[in-house]
């Protein structure tokens, strides 16, 4: 495949660039570093969009850096600015219960989104949470029944570590409050149309001149169908035994690789 008509990048993180270990500490793949030295000698932009929604994205990216991966604070994002985003747009001044660390809360707040721990919230915010209070989910759960939006940064099973799947407690938990509200939760990380304008922003570039490179392709590879993207399905994660014969054309990635390591030679 040939990317030089490409002026874009979005990168998925965990299994793609990134395989992390039970310490959370994450180990740089073959070929990430090189492939992403090569796009900025280029002179094209990058952005990493992962679904951890525990961090801000500066203390993410941060984190990366340590561990080898050579990412800047503004070309990582997170459902937490797709999701400010999305209130902005939406629910202006509103009050919102977020199920999320105190990094998380903290970050929302100083981004103007007023918080409540009540069931008068007018939206539910769903991160990552490593506990569950069983009260707060009741809580919530009266707030949605009442109309408030159930949002989640993510809705899928996990995200492909060292030694395999490591669950979504966030999915777990939005999973938990729509099943007895029986209410759709709205995702605002990955697949979503607010990511998708998150990334063109982050860029400046339309997305339908972005290349989105993922190893989910219900989460990486359908972001890059809602843009209109060029998608390559990484092999290095959670799609790694995937058949692709048994997914509708509609749903497939333009290109399938192994590992990021191959996408040298098309940059």
């Amino acid at each position: 495949m040939k990317l030089d008509d490409v002026r874009g990048f979005v990168f998925d993180v965990d299994g793609s660039l990134v395989h992390r270990g039970a310490d959370f500490r994450s180990e740089p793949l073959p070929g990430a570093v090189d492939v992403i030295e090569a796009i900025r000698a280029s002179g094209r932009p990058l952005v990493l969009f992962t679904n951890g929604s525990h961090l801000d994205p500066e203390t993410f990216a941060a984190g990366l850096r340590e561990d080898g991966l050579p990412v800047e604070d503004d070309e990582l994002l997170t459902p937490v600015v797709s999701t400010i985003s999305y209130l902005r747009q939406h629910l202006p001044d509103r009050p919102v219960m977020v199920f999320g660390s105190d990094e998380i809360k903290g970050r929302m707040e100083r981004e103007g989104v007023p918080l409540t721990e009540t069931d008068e919230a007018e939206a539910v915010f769903v991160a990552h949470v490593p506990q569950v209070d069983m009260d707060d989910l009741e809580t919530a759960a009266r707030a949605v029944i009442k109309g408030a939006p159930l949002l989640t940064a993510n809705y899928g099973p996990g995200f492909w570590g060292s030694k395999g799947l490591i669950f979504s407690r966030g999915a777990m938990t939005a999973a938990a409050i729509a099943k007895v509200t029986e209410v759709e939760p709205i995702v605002v990380g990955k697949p979503s149309e607010v990511a998708v304008e998150a990334t063109s922003e982050r860029l400046g570039v339309p997305s339908e001149q972005h290349a989105v490179i993922g190893d989910d392709i219900n989460m990486d590879i359908a972001l890059g169908h809602l843009g209109g993207s060029r998608t390559i399905l990484v092999r290095s994660g959670m799609s790694g035994s995937l058949d692709l014969d048994g997914i509708p054309e509609e749903r497939r990635p333009d290109a399938v690789i192994d590992g990021v390591e191959e996408m040298l030679p098309w940059l």
